[in-house]
């Protein structure tokens, strides 16, 4: 291993067990922040809306309809042109505990949530449209620590597509 190389930022909260009950704040990249998931249509001050992509239409469809095979809930999201934010629950389960119970349980609900959306995505656009990097490695993540973090995320997944040009994620499209 080269010493000399940038070491890679741990991305999750060290010693935080990501199956737990409660909500996390989630994002995920395109990959090189390519905008190929939505657009943002109308002015700044004319409440501009996203509209979706083909591939945009995908990714909302398995979110939509596969998200409760993943063990959580999807309270809130929206697809923005290079990255998604999802407002995700995890309640507690059986199926949960039985999970943090066992000693093979590998990887955290959220991580296989997570992991489901981008692979379920990526084989149904490489499907009807051809091999392409869709997703960013990783995701970005935030726990959300009582009821006004909660609603500042709600608010933030709400007024995304107004905040696009500021967005520290915007890429022209």
């Amino acid at each position: 291993m080269d010493k000399n190389l940038p070491k890679r930022k741990a991305m999750r909260l060290k010693n935080f067990d990501y199956s737990s009950t409660g909500a996390y704040f989630i994002t995920i990249c395109t990959h090189n922040r390519k905008c190929m998931l939505s657009q943002i249509v109308g002015a700044i001050h004319e409440s501009p809306e996203t509209v979706l992509t083909e591939y945009g239409k995908i990714v909302d469809e398995i979110i939509k309809n596969d998200s409760e095979r993943c063990e959580v809930t999807i309270d809130r999201y929206i697809i923005m042109p290079n990255h998604v934010h999802l407002l995700v629950i995890i309640t507690d389960s059986e199926e949960l505990r039985a999970i943090r119970e066992s000693p093979l349980r590998g990887r955290s609900v959220i991580s296989k949530a997570i992991g489901y959306i981008k692979m379920n995505a990526s084989k149904e656009i490489h499907t009807r449209f051809g091999k392409i990097n869709l997703w960013q490695r990783g995701f970005y993540d935030h726990i959300i620590r009582g009821k006004e973090d909660y609603e500042e995320h709600l608010k933030y997944i709400a007024e995304n597509p107004m905040r696009w040009y500021y967005d520290e994620l915007y890429a022209d499209e």
